[in-house]
């Protein structure tokens, strides 16, 4: 190996005595470079200059115009543009470090015991928290209040579920609401267990509750999103699409970026909340090079997992139950006719194949005279036959790959044996419509790409369960997966003509790799190592 370094260094120094034409910043070689880029999918070097990629090719090519300041010898590591995580979110996952973390919990006893030695630390005067799911317990039930009230009869309590759409709070929480046992929430259910209060609030019924809980400051705030970054830097994340945010928090993501003090590049959804359209409807398209405003999240339905996602057919395990819908049908028709009158895209969670048929069916037909728009559809987990004929380049799937193997385990509870067979359907999206943008919705899932990344090719979980693949027809190759995090969702973004591949003139964005993602035994993706992760040529981690 020191011999090559030693000739790669001495053909350098005889190419720059012959007074290259060009000045560069950054010279990356002997590396496996997979550009996403069809023109050359694979080189071995490429050259930056001004936060940007001027060259891309071999090392001789690119050394017989530059002259560089610097160069970087990748040791024959495997690099791919910087990765994007097309549906996460980012703020949430930073203000999770500063709660109860409750994922991975195996029973209500364990969350509780989270919560006592949390709450011995911080001593906070209302406990929040997220991560909980029923499913992963032996008693596969939503849990009550009762313990809550005998430990914390005082401090509120309010803990989220592991996918946002359902919360257990006690009844201090409670008291500090209107809630009772004959409040009735559109768009939301209050369980109860014999007509008494059980604390657990499904979709608008947390409403509320999330109302009286304090706001961050403005220093915690920071913090969440500086935390958040470093996270996301050190999985090889270098874009963001953030599903849900106020304008107060936009505009404080804008300022630090402005100041240098936050450089991951964002796509926020601005939350579907009337004065927050009203503003951003009148203001227009927002876009820098770190941060794009153009789009607002909506939500169809609930989640799956809390039976809240809504179904054209009950669900198969609890009698007359379709789940409700979080919007209303002609409220969301108003809203889509609305924006599709403005340049701002659409991106609506739809769960259940009810609020995906709704979804698909209102975009195409408010869409049915324009070309290009790009509404998403987020998640798009169960979808019916029917509404796969109305794809076209309007309409964008974006997808979880990690949500079909979390799910897998009771999802058909839910669906029975013939619905399930159209849920989690990746790869018949992609035949429909020609490109897919992938992400995680952390922090519902793991902020890992690499565990994005082996659900989609392999279909399974972490303990490489089902032998075969869930439902392996729906695999998406190697190839596609890579597309789907990279230059698909740039496209999703309405960014791909700046990111999303290794190409002459976008970002210098990209990430080396410990592994060859795209070669290494299958069932050791998940285990794959960020070794750098550069954005704009800058490391940043």
């Amino acid at each position: 190996m020191k011999k090559i370094f030693f000739l790669i260094f001495g053909f350098l120094l005889l190419v720059s005595c012959q007074e290259p034409k060009i000045s560069a910043d950054l010279l990356v070689f002997n590396a496996n470079v997979y550009t996403v880029d069809d023109t050359q999918p694979n080189v071995d070097a490429f050259v930056i200059k001004d936060t940007r990629f001027i060259a891309v090719g071999s090392l001789e090519e690119v050394s017989n115009t530059y002259l560089f300041e610097d160069s970087l010898d990748a040791g024959g590591k495997t690099i791919v543009p910087g990765l994007i995580d097309a549906h996460c979110h980012f703020y949430g996952l930073g203000l999770q470090q500063q709660k109860v973390d409750l994922v991975g919990t195996k029973s209500y006893d364990e969350v509780l015991n989270r919560i006592i030695k949390f709450q011995e630390s911080k001593k906070v005067s209302f406990i929040t928290g997220r991560g909980w799911d029923q499913n992963d317990w032996e008693v596969k039930e939503f849990p009550g209040k009762e313990k809550l009230d005998s430990l914390f009869p005082n401090i509120p309590v309010a803990v989220t579920r592991v996918d946002g759409h359902a919360m257990l709070v006690n009844q201090a929480a409670l008291n500090l609401t209107k809630i009772d046992e004959k409040t009735k929430i559109l768009g939301g259910e209050i369980i109860k267990k014999d007509g008494k209060l059980t604390g657990v609030l499904i979709d608008n019924a947390m409403d509320p509750v999330t109302s009286v809980i304090p706001k961050p400051s403005i220093s915690e705030q920071i913090s969440a999103l500086k935390d958040a970054e470093a996270i996301n830097f050190s999985y090889g994340l270098t874009t963001v699409d953030d599903a849900g945010l106020s304008p107060q928090v936009i505009s404080l993501i804008d300022s630090l970026q402005k100041n240098n003090q936050l450089k991951i590049r964002m796509y926020t959804m601005i939350s579907n909340v009337p004065e927050y359209v009203d503003y951003y409807l009148k203001q227009g398209v927002y876009k820098t090079e770190k941060l794009n405003v153009s789009s607002f999240k909506v939500y169809a339905d609930g989640a799956l997992g809390s039976r809240g996602a809504v179904l054209k057919k009950p669900y198969t395990d609890k009698e007359n139950h379709y789940g409700a819908m979080v919007i209303g049908t002609r409220e969301f028709r108003v809203l889509a006719e609305k924006l599709a009158n403005s340049p701002f895209q659409m991106n609506t969670h739809a769960i259940g194949d009810s609020a995906n048929a709704v979804v698909m069916n209102t975009y195409y037909d408010v869409l049915k005279n324009k070309s290009d728009r790009r509404w998403r559809v987020e998640h798009a987990q169960v979808v019916a036959p029917e509404e796969f004929s109305i794809l076209n380049d309007n309409l964008v799937m974006s997808v979880q790959p990690t949500h079909a193997t979390s799910d897998m385990y009771w999802a058909d509870e839910r669906l029975g044996k013939e619905r399930i067979k159209g849920a989690y359907a990746y790869k018949q999206l992609l035949e429909k419509t020609g490109k897919i943008a992938l992400g995680t919705d952390y922090p519902v899932e793991n902020v890992s790409p690499f565990y994005t990344f082996y659900a989609a090719v392999a279909r399974k979980d972490l303990a490489q369960y089902p032998e075969n693949g869930f439902q392996k027809k729906d695999a998406l190759s190697r190839e596609e997966t890579l597309k789907g995090m990279t230059i698909w969702a740039a496209y999703s973004n309405f960014e791909e003509t700046e990111k999303g591949s290794i190409s002459i003139g976008k970002f210098a964005d990209f990430v080396i790799l410990e592994d060859n993602i795209m070669e290494i035994e299958e069932d050791k993706i998940p285990n794959i190592k960020v070794k750098a992760t550069y954005l704009a040529g800058e490391k940043v981690y």
